[in-house]
């Protein structure tokens, strides 16, 4: 008789485990999948969520502008613009004001004066492009009045936090002092400013009321997208067209 049939079942069984953890099996298993990790996962996500409804609950929301301070009056806007810490506290040689008449058949107001602005607002390119696009159109440039949200340029400016001290508010003041028949914006950040989504259809354009009339607002590119990007012209007009006829 050979040797393997003189060992005993314990010895096979022995031998068997030992194969097993030679093997790197050394812990019982089961087929079904089971959630370990869940119970950790789980909690974990709570603590974020309780951590997350603290940090909620001891922000403040929001404070309301200080409009105390805010002109009354068009004609003394121009003049606070230029002067005026609110904006910001940063030098204000570069300042640029807007320029033209209350009442105006158009307001143009873009995101912030051009670099090469110094004592007048859209005196360079941006302000030769607008105005060829408003000979185009068959209006007067003399009676175009021209507004930015910023008092000088800020490359890579934080719109949200210039939203959450009341940039948007201070420029429906701004519109409202200026009381013009109808309003063009150039550029995203300024329509949800506003209060307005900005992919709105130029055809059912948004409006601001303005005591008891409304505004009627149209949302365009950049100019300075527009300078780059000539091809951008025609959809430009097509939207101008769009705007007028569906007031009309």
């Amino acid at each position: 008789m050979n040797e393997s049939a003189k060992s005993s079942l314990a010895d096979q069984f022995a031998a068997a485990i030992d194969w097993w953890r030679d093997a790197g099996v050394d812990h019982d298993w089961i087929d079904s999948p089971q959630s370990w990790t869940v119970p950790t996962v789980l909690k974990v996500a709570q603590i974020d969520d309780a951590q997350a409804s603290a940090a909620a609950a001891s922000t403040p929301p929001p404070a309301e502008p200080d409009r105390s301070e805010w002109p009354s009056k068009r004609e003394d806007f121009a003049p606070w613009w230029l002067e005026s810490e609110w904006l910001d506290s940063a030098a204000r040689s570069n300042r640029v004001a807007p320029r033209g008449s209350a009442g105006a058949e158009l307001m143009i107001m873009v995101p912030e004066p051009e670099p090469d602005d110094v004592e007048m607002l859209l005196s360079g390119p941006q302000g030769r492009l607008l105005d060829a696009m408003l000979a185009a159109w068959g209006v007067d440039a003399g009676a175009v009045y021209r507004a930015s949200l910023l008092p000088r340029p800020i490359p890579h400016a934080d719109w949200a936090a210039l939203a959450a001290r009341g940039l948007g508010e201070l420029a429906c003041h701004h519109i409202a002092l200026a009381a013009p028949k109808r309003l063009i914006v150039f550029g995203s950040h300024i329509l949800p400013l506003l209060g307005h989504n900005p992919a709105i259809n130029p055809a059912n354009s948004p409006q601001i009321n303005h005591g008891s009339s409304n505004i009627p607002i149209l949302a365009m590119r950049d100019l300075a997208v527009l300078l780059e990007r000539p091809r951008w012209k025609g959809g430009a007009w097509q939207s101008l067209l769009e705007w007028t006829q569906g007031e009309t």
